[in-house]
């Protein structure tokens, strides 16, 4: 059968287990961030992650269409609504404040430098591995935890897929039959 929109895959793709394996955690690291450290908004990652596989196909499409990531973009706006929700959700306040960037930074020993030597320094790589690590592809590899991350939002994203899908089927059969009795109680009342 053909579909003008194929339904969403039961597994998720190997490009979205990627895409988790990179953000996997800076995304634990702001949620815990963005919370405080509660331990029990241990589920936001993988909210925000269920968010981004229901939209997935959409962001790649969208990212092509741009030339940027659209798919982290939206997993930074999902981690803030998302945070925003948990902490109108607790019967408590969650005291969240911001660190200058300065702060969290460790000191850099101030070496001086004068002149050309500073500059070759600066611009010649350590090692030959760090002169090639441009020409490489990504060094990220992806772990048991970031597929097993991906697996499960990617269960939960189809999980809403398939509600929605039977929500829109049960409303469209409502409408038909609601239109069907609108017309027959309209043709079967008397001429005047």
């Amino acid at each position: 059968m053909a579909y003008l929109f194929p339904p969403m895959a039961e597994e998720p793709p190997s490009d979205y287990v990627d895409f988790v394996a990179g953000h996997l955690t800076a995304l634990r690291r702001d949620a815990a961030r963005l919370t405080d450290g509660d331990p029990y908004a241990n589920q936001l990652p993988g909210e925000v992650l269920a968010d981004v596989a229901g939209h997935w196909r959409r962001l790649r499409w969208w990212s092509r269409l741009r030339r940027g990531d659209a798919a982290a973009d939206f997993l930074s706006r999902r981690l803030v609504a998302r945070a925003k929700q948990w902490r109108e959700d607790r019967p408590y306040p969650v005291d969240v404040r911001s660190v200058p960037s300065d702060a969290r930074r460790p000191a850099a020993a101030s070496i001086p430098a004068t002149g050309a030597a500073s500059c070759l320094a600066a611009a010649r790589p350590v090692s030959v591995a760090q002169g090639l690590a441009p020409l490489l592809g990504s060094t990220i590899r992806v772990t048991g935890r970031a597929v097993a991350e991906a697996e499960i939002a990617w269960v939960h994203a189809y999980q809403r897929y398939c509600w929605r899908r039977v929500g829109r089927v049960a409303a469209a059969v409502v409408l038909i039959v609601g239109g069907i009795v609108q017309i027959m109680s309209h043709l079967s009342a008397p001429i005047p």
